[in-house]
C-alpha cells in the first residue's frame, strides 16, 4: 500500500490554546503510527491495535476539549460535540472494516485519508481554532 501523506503537526494547525495544541500533536502522532502500520503491510493485529490506541486518545482528547468549551461557555458547544461524535463513529466503522478484511486495503487507506486525516485537519483549522479564539477572548477581555 503506498501513501504519500504528510501527517505532521505544523503551524497551520496551531490554535493558540496550549492544552488543545499539545493534545493535537499527540493525536496526530498516533494517526501517523496507525498509517505507518497500514503502510508497512504490518499485521492486521498491529493495525487494529494502532486504531484502538488512536480511538482511546481521541475519546480522551474530545472529552478534554469539550470540558474547556463548557467551562468557557462556548456558544457552539452542541455543534462541536456533534462533530466529535461523527468522528468517533468513523473510527468505529474503520475498526469494523479491519475486522472484516485480512488487513488494510487500498480502499481502507482512502477512507483513512478522507475520514480521519482530512477530517481532523479541517476540524482543527476551523472548529478548534474558533474555540481557542473564543477562550482567548474570554480570558483577555482587555486586549480587544
Amino acid at each position: 500500500m503506498t501513501y504519500d501523506l504528510n501527517i505532521t503537526f505544523d503551524d497551520n494547525l496551531i490554535t493558540g490554546n496550549k492544552t488543545i495544541d499539545t493534545q493535537h500533536k499527540e493525536l496526530i502522532e498516533r494517526i501517523q503510527n496507525f498509517v505507518t502500520a497500514c503502510q508497512n503491510g504490518d499485521s492486521k493485529l498491529k493495525a487494529i491495535k494502532m486504531l484502538d490506541y488512536l480511538d482511546e486518545y481521541t475519546n480522551f482528547h474530545f472529552k478534554e476539549e469539550e470540558k474547556l468549551q463548557e467551562n468557557a461557555g462556548y456558544p457552539e458547544y452542541e455543534k462541536h460535540h456533534e462533530k466529535h461524535e461523527e468522528f468517533k463513529k468513523t473510527i468505529q466503522e474503520l475498526q469494523e472494516y479491519l475486522q472484516d478484511y485480512e488487513g488494510p486495503t487500498e480502499q481502507f487507506s482512502e477512507l483513512v485519508q478522507k475520514n480521519v486525516i482530512d477530517w481532523l485537519f479541517g476540524h482543527i483549522k476551523t472548529y478548534d481554532r474558533s474555540v481557542a479564539e473564543f477562550i482567548f477572548m474570554r480570558e483577555n477581555p482587555d486586549r480587544y
